[in-house]
C-alpha cells in the first residue's frame, strides 16, 4: 500500500550513511521519514531532482549578523536568505552587535528579531567576557555555547564588544572556569593580543599602511601562542573548546596532540586560509582583509592535511557583511579598513570544487560542511543528517556543471564587498533549499512567507528532553 507524504524528492543521488545512491527521499511534518530506491511512497508535492546531489544542510558555526544596531550592514533577513542561497539550513551567530547578546535580556531581543525574519534555524552563541554572573542564565536560555576574544574593547567599538573580551590571562581564567561551570563549549578568536598591539605600532610608526602590513601585524605566532596557552587551560579545567578561523598548520598541530590525549577541543577554519594567500590576495586589498590574515602560499598548503585527518572539525564562513566605504578606506590605510567578508554563498561551492579536483571526498566536505559542527554540538541526527527521524534540512546541488561566480547576483547586503572568487567557475550551485520541510530557496528565488520560518534551536530544551530526536 502506497503512503502519502507531504513530499517527496525522486531521482536524486542522496548522500546517506556516508555514500550516495540514486533513490528518492521522502518528507512528512518536517521530519525526513523515508529514504528508499523504490515507489512505495508518494508525495502531495513531488520533485525531479534530475540527479543532482541531495545532502544534509549546512551549518555554519561562524556568522556575524549586527542588527538591530547596524542594519545598514545586513539583517538577519537578507544574510538568512543569503545562507539559503549558499545551501546553509542552520547558522550558529557570533556575539558581535551593540550590544552583543551577554545577558539573557539582550539575548532574548535578538531571538525575538531573529525568528521574525530569519529563512533558517539559527543558534546564538553567548557573549563570555568578565560579566561571568550572566554565564548560567545564558546557558540556561539555550545558547549554542559561549565565545569569547583575548582584548580590550576596539576604541569606538565599545558597545560591539561590551561582555566579549577576556583581555588578560586572569579574566581568562575566571572566564573559563565560569563557562566549565555550564558544561557548553567556548569558542575563542585565540591571537595574542600583546604581540598584535607591538607589532601593529611599530608598523604604523615606521610608516606601513599597505595591506601586506596587515599580515605583518598578526604574525603566526600571535595565533600558535594563544592556542598553546587556551588547551593548557582547558585541559587544567576538563572544558569543550572550539578554536575560531584557525589559519596555521602550528596551530592545528597542537590542536592535534591535545585531541590525541583526548582532550575535547575542537578546530574550525575559513575558506580564505584554505583557497587563498598572501601573493593571491593581494590585489583585493582591505577586501581580503580578515583577521586573522591570509597567510603564506606556504601555510595554505599545510592546511589541507588537517582537513583530511580530521584535525579541523567544521569550515566556517565568517560572514560579516560590511558597507563598501567602510571597505574602501583600507586603500589609504589598510589599519582603517575593518575585517572580514562576506562568504554564505561560495562557502560549499569552493569545498564541492576541491571534491572535483579531488583535494578531498565528498563525503569529508559533507562532514566539515554540515555533520561534524552538529556532532560538536549536541545537535546530530536531527541537524546534519538525512536519516529518518531527522529535520528534513536538505539542498540540491548541481555539481555536473560550472557557474561563474558573480556577486551581483548575491543575496547578502554584503555583495558589494564580494570580491574574493569574482569571475571564477566552481562547481557545486545550490539549486533547493529546505529547511524542516519547507523549501525556502529554489533556482535563485526566494519562497513565499520563507521569512520567519527559521526557529531558534534551545539547547536547554534539547538537554531537558534528553533526545535531539524528541526537540
Amino acid at each position: 500500500m502506497q503512503k502519502y507524504v507531504d513530499c517527496v524528492i525522486r531521482n536524486g543521488n542522496i548522500f546517506y550513511n556516508h555514500t550516495l545512491f540514486h533513490g528518492s527521499i521522502g518528507v512528512d511534518e518536517g521530519r525526513i521519514v523515508y529514504i528508499g530506491k523504490d515507489n512505495l511512497i508518494v508525495g502531495k508535492k513531488e520533485m525531479d531532482a534530475d540527479g543532482d546531489l541531495v545532502l544534509p544542510g549546512g551549518i555554519d558555526t561562524h556568522v556575524h549578523i549586527r542588527e538591530p544596531e547596524m542594519c545598514q550592514r545586513g539583517t538577519f533577513q537578507s544574510e538568512t536568505a543569503a545562507a539559503a542561497a549558499g545551501g546553509i539550513t542552520t547558522i550558529f551567530e557570533m556575539p558581535i552587535s551593540a550590544p552583543p547578546q551577554y545577558c539573557p535580556e539582550i539575548l532574548q531581543k535578538r531571538i525575538d528579531t531573529a525568528s521574525a525574519q530569519s529563512y533558517i534555524d539559527f543558534a546564538f552563541y553567548g557573549a563570555a567576557g568578565r560579566e561571568t554572573q550572566y554565564f548560567k542564565a545564558l546557558a540556561e536560555a539555550g545558547i549554542i555555547g559561549f565565545k569569547t576574544f583575548l582584548f580590550s574593547p576596539l576604541p569606538g567599538r565599545d558597545q560591539e564588544f561590551r561582555g566579549t573580551c577576556m583581555d588578560d590571562d586572569g579574566a581568562l581564567w575566571q572566564g573559563m572556569r565560569a563557562v566549565a561551570e555550564t558544561g557548553l563549549t567556548l569558542a575563542v578568536h585565540a591571537e595574542n593580543d600583546a604581540i598584535i598591539q607591538r607589532c601593529t605600532a611599530a608598523l604604523r610608526n615606521g610608516g606601513r599602511k599597505d595591506f601586506a602590513a596587515h599580515g605583518l601585524s598578526r604574525p603566526p605566532h600571535a595565533e600558535v601562542q594563544a592556542v598553546e596557552k587556551i588547551i593548557r587551560y582547558a585541559s587544567l579545567l576538563n572544558i569543550p573548546v572550539s578554536f575560531c578561523h584557525v589559519s596555521c598548520p602550528e596551530s592545528l598541530l597542537m590542536i592535534k596532540k591535545a585531541k590525541a590525549k583526548g582532550q575535547r577541543i575542537f578546530a574550525e577554519t575559513c575558506p580564505q586560509y584554505l583557497f587563498l594567500n598572501e601573493e593571491s590576495a593581494l590585489g583585493y586589498g582591505p577586501y581580503a582583509k580578515f583577521n586573522p590574515p591570509i597567510r603564506s602560499r606556504c601555510h595554505q598548503e599545510e592546511m589541507w592535511p588537517f582537513l583530511l585527518d580530521g584535525t579541523v572539525d567544521y569550515v566556517g564562513s565568517d560572514h560579516g557583511a560590511f558597507l563598501f566605504e567602510e571597505k574602501e578606506r583600507g586603500w589609504d590605510d589598510i589599519f582603517n579598513a575593518p575585517a572580514g567578508s562576506v562568504g554564505f554563498e561560495v562557502r560549499l561551492p569552493l569545498l564541492m570544487t576541491a571534491v572535483k579536483e579531488k583535494k578531498i571526498s565528498l563525503a569529508k566536505a559533507v562532514d566539515l560542511l554540515s555533520r561534524q559542527a552538529a556532532q560538536v554540538f549536541d545537535l546530530h541526527p536531527q541537524k546534519g543528517s538525512l536519516l529518518p527521524g531527522a529535520d528534513a534540512d536538505l539542498i540540491i546541488v548541481d555539481v555536473k556543471t560550472p557557474f561563474i561566480v558573480k556577486s551581483s547576483d548575491f543575496l547578502t547586503n554584503g555583495r558589494e564587498i564580494a570580491r574574493l572568487y569574482e569571475g571564477q567557475a566552481l562547481y557545486g550551485k545550490v539549486l533547493h533549499t529546505m529547511v524542516r520541510g519547507r523549501f525556502v530557496y529554489s533556482r535563485g528565488y526566494l519562497c513565499e512567507s520563507g521569512a520567519g520560518w527559521g526557529k531558534y534551536i534551545n539547547t536547554s530544551l534539547l538537554q531537558r528532553r534528553g533526545s535531539c530526536f524528541s526537540w
